[in-house]
């Protein structure tokens, strides 16, 4: 019997432990099965296509690997993916499970994952025949129920405030966690999550972004990511006013996610990256090349950097947001970090 409580409040000290884990203490990290060996890596880690739309041709021995991208919207996916699409022998797809009847069950995704994985998935990116390593971006946030408010935005001559929403209720790569987990590890999938430190400024990034969806500031026309110094000022002209009632339980929903979707995902071969950590350092982006046992080359991106400089500079609100987040978990989020 005493041995009994012994283990049992062994075991809820480590739960509590576990509790106090907090996103922003996740590091840089490369997770094998202790299982795996060196030979047996090689075996279930790579693979060799035999496309039905194509032939390999010369290159139907030479072997590719299969990744995931997971990360959440404006968080620097979409740049990350232009760095690992730079690299002559990777084929990352994109955002495909964008369109709902991709994701609409477990069915449907596992169709997906095989046609990309297959190479028979064709985008601009798809180097088809000599790629060493094929993917796509996927978004863990990936909603269809839209529930509550998350900020407004002004209207251009800014007399009216309309709300702006986001959608809450998974349905894709969280809804079915279990089911693509055991996927990757059956198919040798390698996962790249990729957060951002700083959720506040994601949050910017998420509100004027959904503002320009409507008002297309760029000559009517609306860019989720632009390729000049000149569309970037023009864009970052919007300063979205942020709910700061709403805020700190917004930015701890995030957190919530992410570590979820680490939980979720913990037994693949995976590598946690931080959008600020590549920007400050790019040599960083060896380790992801390295991880995909790719020969190492310059990764270089033609995408330009929206929101620069202090906060204070992008958000119309700031002093109601800096009042909010002072002497909170989330004060540093205040200060600029690069």
């Amino acid at each position: 019997m005493v041995c009994g409580v012994f283990m049992c409040s062994v075991c809820l000290k480590q739960t509590s432990i576990h509790s106090k884990i907090k996103f922003h203490d996740i590091q840089v990290v490369v997770r094998l099965s202790p299982d795996d060996d060196n030979e047996n890596l090689q075996i279930s880690r790579v693979h060799y296509p035999n496309p039905e739309t194509f032939s390999r041709a010369e290159c139907e021995h030479n072997p590719v690997r299969y990744f995931a991208i997971l990360s959440m919207q404006r968080s620097g996916s979409g740049w990350f993916e232009t760095l690992l699409n730079s690299h002559v022998n990777v084929s990352s797809n994109g955002e495909i499970f964008s369109v709902l009847d991709r994701r609409r069950n477990i069915s449907s995704i596992t169709q997906t994952l095989d046609k990309v994985y297959n190479l028979d998935w064709f985008s601009s990116a798809s180097k088809n025949e000599c790629s060493a390593a094929v993917g796509f971006k996927w978004m863990l946030n990936q909603v269809i129920v839209v529930e509550k408010v998350y900020g407004t935005i002004l209207d251009p001559n800014e007399t009216t405030r309309n709300k702006l929403f986001i959608q809450s209720g998974y349905m894709g790569v969280m809804q079915h966690h279990k089911e693509i987990s055991d996927y990757f590890n059956r198919r040798g999938v390698f996962a790249i999550f990729l957060f951002r430190r700083n959720l506040l400024r994601r949050m910017v990034s998420v509100l004027a972004n959904s503002y320009d969806r409507h008002a297309k500031l760029l000559n009517g026309t609306h860019k989720s990511h632009v390729h000049s110094t000149e569309e970037a000022k023009t864009l970052a002209r919007y300063k979205p006013m942020i709910n700061s009632t709403l805020l700190i339980s917004d930015l701890k929903e995030v957190e919530i996610t992410a570590t979820k979707a680490l939980e979720y995902f913990n037994s693949t071969r995976h590598i946690v990256l931080y959008y600020e950590d590549l920007i400050k350092n790019p040599a960083k982006l060896k380790d992801v090349q390295a991880f995909l046992g790719l020969p190492s080359m310059e990764l270089m991106s033609r995408q330009v950097k929206i929101h620069k400089g202090p906060l204070s500079d992008h958000v119309k609100n700031w002093e109601d947001v800096n009042k909010t987040l002072n002497g909170t978990a989330y004060e540093s989020f205040l200060q600029a970090d690069y």
